[in-house]
């Protein structure tokens, strides 16, 4: 780690003073991203993001819990992300193999979730009935794929159940954005919140827009 800390310092630090000299005074991020804790899955890597430019939050299968279930580390960070930095953009990235959702996917319909793994994915449970209405002729392995891209849908609806956040989203101040990153094959899917009249229908679905693949 030293050796590490001591490159970044003489490659990195020394070589773009003036960025890092200008960060001591503050961020100013355009981006807050939330992506999975996994320590496959790192988003500055992927996507290329400088220091200054996302604020990160991570957690065990990129979950963003509804407004109504109370305070957690990572709605706090969404609030600052928003309300104090005035990030323009919020990217929730999924990915392959997450073991947060095969634990979701796992789970017995009539047991209730236990530990604290348990309970924090259990904030998906939308994303794993909507799986299972829609894959159950698929394999497990398919259909926890099927729900790592399901449950970042959910956790765009539940970004809209936060008022401010719902309110910039139809001001045209904050745009949404969802990911998912295979690792297996390196390739990225993207999309983004459309922004209408109607945010979310009767079911809690999103619309979307500007869907691309990266190869």
């Amino acid at each position: 780690m030293k050796q590490r800390f001591l490159s970044f310092k003489k490659n990195k630090y020394m070589k773009d003073l003036e960025l890092y000299e200008k960060l001591a005074t503050g961020q100013t991020p355009k981006f807050m991203v939330i992506a999975c804790a996994d320590s496959r899955v790192c988003p500055s890597s992927v996507l290329g993001f400088q220091p200054g430019e996302a604020f990160v939050v991570r957690n065990v299968a990129n979950m963003v819990p509804p407004y109504e279930n109370g305070p957690t580390e990572t709605n706090a960070a969404l609030e600052f992300a928003v309300n104090s930095l005035k990030v323009e953009n919020i990217l929730v990235i999924g990915h392959s193999r997450c073991g947060g959702i095969r634990a979701l996917m796992s789970m017995h319909d009539d047991v209730e979730p236990s530990g604290l793994i348990g309970s924090w994915v259990s904030v998906g449970m939308n994303a794993r009935v909507k799986t299972k209405a829609a894959t159950h002729l698929l394999n497990f392995d398919q259909q926890c794929k099927h729900c790592e891209k399901e449950s970042v849908n959910c956790s765009l609806v539940n970004l809209l159940s936060y008022p401010w956040v719902e309110e910039k989203v139809r001001n045209g101040e904050l745009n949404i954005h969802g990911g998912y990153y295979d690792f297996v094959d390196c390739s990225f899917e993207k999309w983004t919140l459309y922004k209408e009249n109607n945010l979310r229908d009767e079911s809690g679905k999103v619309a979307v827009k500007d869907r691309a693949f990266w190869f």
